[in-house]
Parts: C-alpha cells; sequence; structure tokens
C-alpha cells in the first residue's frame, strides 16, 4: 500500500506534509481502492444486492478518494507551483476517467437498478428514499443506459473535458500573474485612492521595483489592484491600459483560450445528443429548478425586459453626464470610461463616494460582526483557534470552530482572504470533509474553507474593505453555513450538494445584512475611533444603493444569456475564434453597455463556464434565479426581525440542514410558506413598475 500524506484522514490537517512529490502516490493508492471497492459491488449475485451493499456501499466507495482529491486541488488554488501543477495534471486524466466510468460501468448499474426495482427498494422511504431515486437520476443522466460504443465515447469526452478546462483555468491565471505596469510618475496616480496607491507601491517594492527616494507604483490585475483604477484614476491611457489587458486575459497567443472555447463547446454538445438532449443546456438543466434551457432563458429574457428601458435611461443619462461635464458632443463613452464617469455621477447624485466607507470596514471587525450576527440568528458560537495551534497552508490562513446552541462542534473551517500570485483569483467556499448525523446515533463535524481576494492590510493598518468586499465575505459564509450545518445522513446529499439553481440562496441572503443599519452597526466601525457609520454617511449609501441597478441587473443577464445561447444554440457559434467573438457580440448586443470601440465577450476568461468539465456551464442564470429566492426569503427576516432567533432557525430547520434531502421548492415553500415571488427581487432593485 502506497504511503502518502494525503490518505491521512486527520480532521486537523497536516498541510506541511501535502507536498508534490505525495500528490501521485497518494491519488493513485485512493483511486486503487475506490476501484476495488466498485469492482466488488459491481460483480455482487444480483439475488444477494441489499441497500447496505450497493447504495451505501457505492456511498462509501470514492470517500477516501474524495477527500485526497479535495486536498490536491484545493492546494491547487491556494498554492500553485510548478512542482503541485504537474503533479496535479499528471493524475487528472486518471481521475476524471475514474469518476466518468461510475455510472457507465454497466455491472454496477445492474446492481444498482436491480436492488433499486426490488420490493425492498422500493419500500423506502425519507431520506433513502431521496438519495436512491437521486442516484437512479444520476446514473441515467450520466449515460447508464447508453450501449457500450456509445458509454466508451462519453468516457472520453469527461476526460478529454476535465484536461482542456484544467488548461483554460491555468491560461486564465497564468496571464493574469504574468501582465504589470509599472507607474513611476506619481502625478499618473491622480484620483486613486490613498490606499490602492500604498498597495501599488508595496507591490513594487517586493518586485525590487523603485527605491524609498525615487518609489515606483506598480499594478496588477489582481481585482484590489485592477478596479481602483478603472474607477478612480484620472489618467486615462492608464485606465485604457488595464482595460485592455484585463479583456485579453485568454485571448493572447501565449496564454491561449480561443481554440480551447470552441473545443469545449463541442465535447459539451455532443455529449448532450448522446444522452438524447437536443443541448447541453437542457442536458445540465433537466433536474434543477429551471428545469430546461428554455425556461431559463425565458426566466432571463423576462428580466431583461422589466429592466430594458431603465437599462437605456441609464445609459443615456451617463453620456449626457459626462458631455456635460467636458462640453464633448453627446455619444457613446469609451469602454475604459464607464466606471470612472460613472462613479463620478455618482458622487454628483448621492454626494457618496464608496471610499469613505473603508475605514468603517476593517476585515477584523467585520468578521467579528459577521460571527456576532451567525450567533444571534443562527445560535452559533465561532472562535479561532489559537495561530500554530493547527497547521495552514499559509501563514495568513486562520482556523475556525463553531458549535450550536446545543454546545455541538458542528464544523471547523479554514479562512484565506487575501491575494497571493500562487492563488486563483476571485472568492470561493468549498469542503473537505463531510461529518453530519452517522448511522451510530453519533454526529461527526464538518471541515470547509472560505476564501477570497480582498483588500490586504497594509503599513501595520487592517486591511480596509470595500463594501463590496463585505458583501462578498457575508456571500461566501453563506455558502459556508450550507455546509457546515447540514443534518444529512447521506453525505452526498449534505450541504452544498443541491441543485445549483438554489445552492445560491444560503449565500445570497446573507448580503441583505450588510444593508441593514442594525446589522451593519455591528461590524462598520471606523478603525481608529470604533464610531459607527454617520447616519448622514449611511442615509446616502442607502439612497445610492440602486445607482445604475438596471445596469448591473443587465450585466447578470448578459453573462446568463451568452452561456445559456452558446449552449443552446452550440452549431451556430463555434468556428475560427473571430467568428466567435462576432457572432458573441451580436446575440448579446442588447444587454452591453454602448462605447466606442465596443466591449469584448469575456468568453476566454470565463471561469465560471469553462474551467471546469460542467461548473456553471448553461446555470449562469443561477445567480439571479437565486437573487428571487433570497430577496423573497429575506422578507420573512424584514417582517419578523432581521436577528429574529426563532426565524433563523426555521432557515436552519428548512434551508441550511437539508441540504439535497427534498426537492428544493419543497424547501423554499417550507420556509417562506409559498412559492418564490419575483417582485421581491425588483422591488430591491428599483425596477418594480407599478402598474
Amino acid at each position: 500500500m502506497a504511503d502518502s500524506s494525503f490518505l491521512s484522514p486527520d480532521f486537523e490537517i497536516r498541510w506541511s506534509t501535502l507536498t508534490a512529490d505525495q500528490v501521485e502516490p497518494g491519488v493513485r493508492q485512493a483511486l486503487t481502492d475506490a476501484q476495488a471497492a466498485l469492482d466488488a459491488l459491481a460483480t455482487l449475485p444480483l439475488d444477494a444486492v441489499t441497500y447496505d451493499n450497493t447504495f451505501l456501499a457505492l456511498e462509501r466507495a470514492t470517500e477516501s478518494l474524495t477527500l485526497v482529491w479535495g486536498k490536491v486541488t484545493h492546494l491547487k488554488s491556494v498554492a500553485d507551483s510548478p512542482a503541485l501543477r504537474e503533479a496535479h495534471n499528471k493524475v487528472l486524466p486518471e481521475v476524471s476517467t475514474f469518476f466518468a466510468r461510475i455510472a457507465l460501468n454497466p455491472d454496477l448499474w445492474a446492481r444498482l437498478r436491480a436492488y433499486a426495482e426490488s420490493p425492498a427498494g422500493q419500500a423506502h422511504e425519507g431520506i433513502h428514499r431521496r438519495f436512491i431515486d437521486e442516484t437512479v437520476a444520476d446514473f441515467r443522466q450520466a449515460g447508464a443506459d447508453l450501449p457500450d460504443a456509445q458509454r466508451a465515447r462519453l468516457e472520453a469526452i469527461q476526460t478529454e473535458l476535465a484536461q482542456i478546462t484544467q488548461r483554460y483555468s491555468e491560461h486564465v491565471l497564468d496571464a493574469t500573474n504574468a501582465w504589470q505596469i509599472v507607474i513611476e510618475d506619481e502625478t499618473r496616480l491622480a484620483g486613486i485612492p490613498a490606499h490602492a496607491r500604498e498597495s501599488a507601491r508595496r507591490s513594487a517594492a517586493s518586485k525590487g521595483l523603485g527605491t524609498a527616494d525615487k518609489p515606483a507604483w506598480r499594478f496588477t490585475l489582481q481585482m484590489p489592484s485592477l478596479e481602483p483604477v478603472m474607477v478612480y484614476a484620472e489618467d486615462e491611457a492608464l485606465r485604457r491600459a488595464m482595460w485592455s489587458a484585463s479583456t485579453a486575459v485568454g485571448a493572447t497567443t501565449e496564454h491561449d483560450n480561443r481554440p480551447l472555447v470552441p473545443r469545449i463547446l463541442a465535447l459539451r454538445d455532443e455529449e448532450a445528443k448522446l444522452l438524447g438532449q437536443p443541448h447541453f443546456a437542457d442536458h445540465v438543466l433537466a433536474r434543477r429548478m429551471a428545469g430546461s434551457g428554455q425556461r431559463a432563458l425565458d426566466f432571463v429574457v423576462d428580466l431583461q425586459t422589466k429592466a430594458a428601458a431603465a437599462f437605456a435611461r441609464e445609459n443615456a443619462e451617463l453620456e449626457a453626464f459626462k458631455a456635460d461635464q467636458t462640453g464633448e458632443p453627446v455619444g457613446p463613452l469609451k469602454a475604459w470610461e464607464v466606471m470612472f464617469w460613472a462613479e463620478k455621477l455618482r458622487r454628483q447624485q448621492f454626494d457618496f463616494d464608496d471610499e469613505i466607507l473603508r475605514p468603517y470596514l476593517p476585515m477584523n471587525r467585520v468578521i467579528g460582526g459577521l460571527f456576532t450576527l451567525a450567533e444571534r440568528v443562527f445560535g452559533l458560537r465561532i472562535t479561532e483557534r489559537p495561530a500554530g495551534e493547527v497547521e495552514v497552508w499559509h501563514e495568513e490562513v486562520k482556523f475556525y470552530e463553531i458549535r450550536d446552541r446545543d454546545d455541538r462542534h458542528v464544523g471547523s473551517f479554514y479562512a484565506d482572504w487575501h491575494p497571493r500570485e500562487s492563488k486563483q483569483g476571485g472568492a470561493w467556499m468549498g469542503y473537505l470533509i463531510t461529518g453530519g448525523p452517522q448511522s451510530d446515533g453519533s454526529r461527526l463535524p464538518h471541515l470547509g474553507y472560505i476564501l477570497g481576494n480582498m483588500t490586504p492590510p497594509a503599513d501595520g493598518k487592517p486591511a480596509l474593505l470595500t463594501h463590496r468586499e463585505v458583501e462578498t465575505i457575508f456571500h461566501e459564509f453563506g455558502h459556508l453555513l450550507h455546509h457546515l450545518l447540514g443534518e444529512v445522513e447521506i453525505k452526498s446529499l449534505n450541504g452544498v450538494n443541491v441543485a445549483w439553481d438554489f445552492v445560491e440562496l444560503p449565500s445570497q441572503i446573507m448580503e441583505n445584512w450588510c444593508w441593514e443599519r442594525e446589522s451593519l452597526d455591528l461590524f462598520a466601525r471606523h478603525h481608529e475611533t470604533g464610531e459607527t457609520i454617520p447616519d448622514e454617511v449611511f442615509a446616502k449609501m442607502i439612497a445610492a444603493r440602486n445607482f445604475r441597478s438596471a445596469c448591473a441587473t443587465i450585466r447578470q443577464v448578459q453573462f446568463a444569456k451568452m452561456d445559456l445561447l452558446l449552449h443552446m444554440q452550440t452549431d451556430a457559434f463555434i468556428g475560427e475564434p473571430t467568428e466567435l467573438d462576432a457572432k458573441i457580440s451580436a446575440a448579446i448586443a442588447d444587454t452591453m453597455v454602448p462605447t466606442e470601440p465596443p466591449g469584448r465577450p469575456m468568453v476566454y476568461r470565463f471561469g465560471h463556464l469553462f474551467s471546469g468539465p460542467t461548473g456553471y456551464a448553461a446555470g449562469y442564470y443561477s445567480y439571479k434565479w437565486a437573487e428571487v429566492l433570497d430577496a423573497d426569503a429575506f422578507g420573512r427576516f424584514k417582517d419578523e426581525g432581521i436577528f429574529n432567533a426563532d426565524t433563523g432557525a426555521d432557515f436552519v430547520r428548512h434551508i441550511l440542514s437539508r441540504g439535497n434531502s427534498a426537492d428544493p421548492a419543497e424547501l423554499f415553500r417550507a420556509f417562506r410558506g409559498r412559492d418564490p415571488e419575483v417582485n421581491a427581487l425588483l422591488e430591491r432593485s428599483g425596477l418594480l413598475v407599478a402598474d
């Protein structure tokens, strides 16, 4: 048996032992063990099948492999290195092929089907009925009923998709890290907030650029560096350079995703047709709340229709504002001007600048306030383990434990909040260990992580965040709670393993507390004085909340519409990369802010769609779909009190603890008392038009 640190089942993971040379032996051993378990299941006499030796055995068979592979992929996302990347990519095809083959194993499927169709299998109720039904549906959706030749082709598609989407992801990361612009003339920094200038100076110094007497400022495509320039920099050439570089990520010769996207689309389309579906969207959405690609597209187009007039009005207003301020004729803005002039317009209309909130949003207070909110609403007590007591993968990472009202250790998690070159961009939540109720009546804790790329601390001061960064932290924490509070006996039905258009409800609902005065006062306090946000600043913040909300809505519609059209009308888009660009641009033209030059579709850097075999592919609409759910669900908190512990307990009981133990529409109705209504979202966004 292989000896690899990745095979350790320890809850408190010894990250220092998880080195690149341990990846291959660990993964290979886990693959061997998992295959042996599946082989045993697949050779059972058909008259000897039971629930334990089929469905539960299948659940147990891949647990070790899932843990090992979860550690490998997690490390690659937070501590990438050439050696780790090489080790990961070496075993990736084997792992992908293994998982693809499970549902395509006819002997395995015969045993599962034999038990599911037996009187004993039909007699199950509750969570075990759900598990059998979901597993059978998973197998059928994955191609279990296909003839041999088609099963073999499907397996090959899955393996190639895993490899090609991994390359896509690496290209985005490498292209992002490869670009920088170094400024030596301080006058070019006019308008950029002090915190961003200081971060840029420290970034330059870390690369040996500039001196104490003659500093330099280094800007990158990492969001904490990019965004302040695009919003505030008076230097148009600087904004143009960063816009050009950011929109070119994944579309340059060195890190080129242009030939990969058509191939990914073609493979997905072929997969769907092999499985009897007209296109990939219907294949993916068959068991989600939307049910079909057309219903998802209808939902997106309906939102677009409801926001269209306001979208046109907001664009015209911005063009007129710029013309008034500059004396130039009214006309489309340049693509790198939109965020810049929008911020100036917002300041004029509301006398409000997001930057005024930074001193009131120090990371430590935000995290502390979030934990206090979780205690008051959900009955949770969250404590940090002392530094050095638990191993972490980087010195900035913290480790926490969560206990509930009954003092049960429900779970633990790691938090890693700031950007590094070895860490992928964005913010996300994931899990490493699924605990929950055990068959003997005990309960084991869950283990997860929560990560981001937030503004880092500077010169002894705490990290001072934007309000949007705070929303992101609350969002990912909602995902984390969905995993850590799971009370589902079947691990594969726990937590975030739910329909993709339901999974954002627990995360997005948390963002609502970032806009309520009562909850803001828990954490939004000046990092030096401890004072809360002044009333006049809060009033302006709320007044400005829906500034250009139609543009924000249509931007999400744009991404969702592009995603669905690519996966519903694949044949119409596949071609040379230049053709793909033009076709996508034409398809989403009515969702683009009119600029000169026109904005570029983000298809070559759209990790949500193309950094995994499926991911958010044909599912990006889920964000807006779940916004309908979260806006309506939060309405109950608004009615009953945003800190109402009984309402919070109901949200845990009906949503956070239930995972995929029941149909998501049923879970929502259990909490809200009815089906969701779209007007709550439209009202919150300022887009509800009276009849």
